[in-house]
C-alpha cells in the first residue's frame, strides 16, 4: 500500500510518500480500504516528535479515516467486507489501508461524501466528550468556544447550537468570525482587537458564559477564568500558547469553578468504542438532518500531504483539512 511516514522530526518536508506491506487487523479489528483521511494538528505536532503514538499503534500519522472495509479479524460481529465506514484510529490513517478497532468504527452518515466522513471521527468525538460529559453544557447555557473555525470550532458550534445552548466564538480575522455566525454562534470576537472577556460579561449581562472550551493554554486561562459564570466549566483541550499558566485558586474556590480537560488518543479502545456508540445515538441523527455538517476547508491528494500540514500550519484555513486517498 502507499502511505505516508514521519522521515525525521522535523517540518513539513519529513512527510514521505512510500509504499508498505498492508496492515492485517488482529481480533476485534477492521481492515479499511481508506478513502480519505482528516489532518489534524495532533499529526502536526507527531511530525515534529511532540505527540509520540500509543503503546502498539502504527507510526504513519493519521487519526481519522473513512472507507470500505476490506477485511475483518476474528471476532468481529457487527461489520462485514464491503461495509461503509468511518472510524477514530490512534495512528495509521495517511495510508490506503488502515486497522480499526470494530468499536470505534461508525458507518457513514447519510448524505456525507468520504471526504465529509473522513472529516467527522476526532472533531465529533472530541466536542462530545469535552463539552457535553466533561463540560457538562445544557440546552439554554451559554459555550465560548476559541479557535471557532478549526475543525474542533465549527463542529462545537454546530453541535452545541443543535442541542439547544447558546454560543460564542472566538477567531483570527473579521472573516473568521463571520463564518463562526454563519455556523450559529450567536457572537464571535476577533480576538486579535476585541476584549473577549467584557463583550461574554455584557452579552450574557454580567452573569458570563457556562462553558469554555479552550485549545490556547498559557495566558487565556486567568481570562477564561474570569469569563465564566459562577460554577462554570473550562475544558482544555490543547495548549497552543503554554501549558503553563498562573490561577488564584482562591477564584476558583469562592465562585465554584471547574477546571478539566482530556486528550482522546491514549484512552482505551473501550473508552473510545463507548464514546462511538454515545456519538452514533446522539449526534449521527444531527449530521442525517443537516444540522451538522463537516466544514470543508481543503482538499489534498495523498502524496500533497506536505502542503496540507503546511495549511494547517498557516491557521489560514475555516474547517477542516482531509487527504484524498484512494480512487
Amino acid at each position: 500500500m502507499r502511505c505516508i511516514e514521519i522521515v525525521s522530526p522535523g517540518g513539513p518536508e519529513q512527510l514521505r510518500l512510500v509504499e508498505r506491506p498492508s496492515p492485517v487487523p488482529a481480533a476485534g479489528e477492521v481492515c479499511i480500504a481508506v478513502k480519505a483521511a482528516g489532518v489534524n494538528r495532533p499529526d502536526v505536532l507527531q511530525r515534529y516528535g511532540k505527540y509520540p503514538p500509543p503503546p502498539g499503534a502504527s507510526d504513519l500519522p493519521g487519526l481519522e479515516v473513512a472507507g470500505i472495509v476490506s477485511a475483518v479479524g476474528a471476532g468481529v460481529r457487527r461489520w462485514r467486507e464491503g461495509d461503509r465506514v468511518c472510524a477514530l484510529v490512534a495512528g495509521g490513517g495517511y495510508a490506503e489501508r488502515c486497522v480499526a478497532p470494530e468499536g470505534q468504527c461508525l458507518p457513514l452518515p447519510g448524505g456525507c461524501a468520504w471526504h465529509e466522513a473522513a472529516a467527522l471521527p476526532e472533531a465529533i468525538f472530541t466536542v462530545w466528550t469535552n463539552v457535553l460529559e466533561r463540560g457538562a453544557l445544557a440546552a439554554s447555557e451559554w459555550l465560548l468556544v476559541h479557535g471557532g473555525t478549526s475543525g474542533i470550532g465549527t463542529t462545537a458550534i454546530q453541535l452545541a447550537s443543535a442541542l439547544g445552548a447558546r454560543v460564542v466564538a472566538t477567531a483570527g480575522s473579521d472573516e473568521k468570525c463571520a463564518a463562526c455566525v454563519g455556523l450559529g454562534a450567536v457572537a464571535a470576537w476577533n480576538y486579535r482587537t476585541v476584549d473577549w472577556v467584557a463583550a461574554a460579561r455584557h452579552l450574557t449581562e454580567g452573569r458570563g458564559v457556562n462553558v469554555v472550551l479552550d485549545m490556547v493554554g498559557g495566558d487565556y486561562t486567568p481570562r477564561n477564568l474570569a469569563a465564566l459564570a459562577d460554577a462554570g466549566r473550562l475544558v482544555q483541550i490543547a495548549f497552543l500558547g503554554s501549558p503553563r499558566t498562573e490561577v488564584d485558586l482562591s477564584v476558583v474556590m469562592r465562585r465554584r469553578l471547574w477546571i478539566t480537560g482530556s486528550t482522546l488518543r491514549p484512552r482505551t479502545v473501550d473508552e473510545k468504542s463507548a464514546l462511538a456508540r454515545q456519538v452514533e445515538e446522539q449526534v449521527w441523527p444531527h449530521i442525517a438532518a443537516g444540522r451538522v455538517r463537516p466544514v470543508m476547508a481543503a482538499r489534498f491528494p495523498l502524496a500533497d500531504a506536505a502542503d496540507a500540514h503546511r495549511l494547517m500550519e498557516s491557521s489560514r484555513h475555516i474547517g477542516k483539512i482531509v487527504l484524498d486517498v484512494g480512487a
